[in-house]
């Protein structure tokens, strides 16, 4: 009897998954449109939308109006996520900045909040003791009339460790070795989960773009570092939540140009903005690389470049090349439909274009194949950000609300 008990929740708990998952994908659906979606049949549906409402998880919308004379009868009704019931707190820590956002469980941003970071920054305070305060502080601001902050996500740069619970290795200084998650978990009583950046970037463009939701992409991102994440056939690509693939720390030049992880010749040492500064200003290649650039001096060099200034050039070729010849090594194992450039270097995209074809042209893959289509996508669209939200609200929906109450 008990066997049986437990089965039935779980199946109920599995379908209840399943509906908020469909409307997590396809926003505000009728019950009709839900039966379609999730295969269940639609006494299930009714069964479970009621639950639902009841506990406040979801709410009836109206239709929107048509005027569509071949429309009849009662329009449908929607039920979508009651953005009152919960918030999640999303972080991202870049090597120059740490930005807060509070995000409804409908998916809409409540408020925002952003704090430069210099290269000493986490050597004065400790990373769990500065998250705590501002998160604190970004829940003072909403306490009136925000919902009920029920998750906190960490996007970050480097290698997690197995725990989940830091980074064992992190471009961003002093960061590395601390269990700030576990630490800011206990100290705000709240689950907190790490999640590294080059798996976001797969995760948020797979969400940005609907037709890239089954397909196999690479995702490179080029800015303050370069990273990459990867779908195959729409599953991400990767060891767990703790891995993914260090494309920028993949060796270009044996013995060539100082990275930030310390080792030389890596591609992030070419194609990064301190990489491209480097090579534009002829600094010598064993320069240690400057903590961070202003976006003055990266813009700058991008508005040189077609102006015929042959430093600025030569620094974007050199990061176009650094980029291809290591998107042709991936292609040996892993050959993807779609690439896309994303964060400040994509705007860069148009004087790295011709390098990064040419070294795609020599790999064996895309000789046979072609080449796969390449398409910058603009900092505005946000793949790290979107797919960080997704991760959490999913977390919220299968962990906080698919179990019975």
């Amino acid at each position: 009897m008990a066997r049986n008990v437990s089965d039935s929740d779980s199946v109920r708990r599995q379908n209840r998954g399943l509906v908020l998952g469909a409307l997590r994908v396809q926003g505000p659906l009728s019950r009709t449109a839900l039966a379609a979606v999730t295969g269940l049949s639609h006494a299930s549906i009714t069964a479970i939308t009621q639950d639902l409402l009841a506990q406040g998880v979801i709410v009836e919308l109206a239709m929107p109006e048509t005027t569509d004379a071949r429309t009849r009868g009662r329009p449908a009704t929607l039920v979508g996520f009651n953005r009152a019931i919960a918030a999640t707190a999303l972080v991202e820590i870049d090597v120059n900045r740490a930005r807060l956002s509070l995000v409804d469980y409908g998916g809409v941003l409540v408020d925002r909040i952003e704090t430069p970071l210099t290269p000493t920054f986490f050597a004065e305070i400790a990373p769990a003791d500065f998250l705590a305060e501002r998160l604190g502080y970004l829940q003072r601001r909403n306490q009136d009339d925000g919902p009920p902050m029920r998750r906190i996500a960490i996007s970050v740069q480097g290698i997690l460790d197995r725990p989940g619970h830091g980074l064992k290795w992190s471009p961003i200084a002093h960061l590395a070795g601390k269990p700030f998650g576990q630490q800011l978990a206990e100290a705000l009583a709240l689950p907190v989960t790490i999640y590294k950046r080059g798996r976001l970037l797969a995760e948020g463009a797979r969400w940005l773009d609907p037709a890239l939701h089954d397909a196999s992409v690479a995702t490179v991102f080029v800015g303050s570092t370069v990273a990459m994440g990867m779908t195959f056939r729409g599953q991400i690509l990767g060891r767990g939540d703790e891995g993914a693939t260090e494309f920028g720390h993949m060796n270009h030049i044996p013995n060539g140009a100082l990275c930030r992880c310390g080792m030389r010749g890596c591609i992030e040492a070419y194609a990064a903005d301190y990489g491209v500064l480097r090579s534009a200003y002829s600094v010598p290649d064993t320069t240690p690389p400057a903590p961070a650039v202003p976006a003055q001096a990266y813009d700058d060099l991008m508005a040189r470049a077609p102006a015929g200034d042959r430093s600025a050039t030569h620094a974007f070729n050199q990061a176009g090349r650094a980029i291809g010849f290591g998107l042709s090594r991936m292609m040996a194992v892993f050959d993807p439909t779609h690439i896309l450039i994303v964060g400040p270097g994509a705007r860069a995209f148009p004087l790295m274009r011709a390098e990064i074809h040419a070294a795609l042209s020599s790999a064996l893959v895309c000789r046979i194949n072609g080449l796969p289509a390449i398409v910058a996508h603009r900092d505005e669209k946000e793949p790290i950000f979107k797919g960080l939200m997704m991760k959490a609200l999913n977390d919220i929906d299968q962990s906080d609300f698919a179990g019975l109450a």
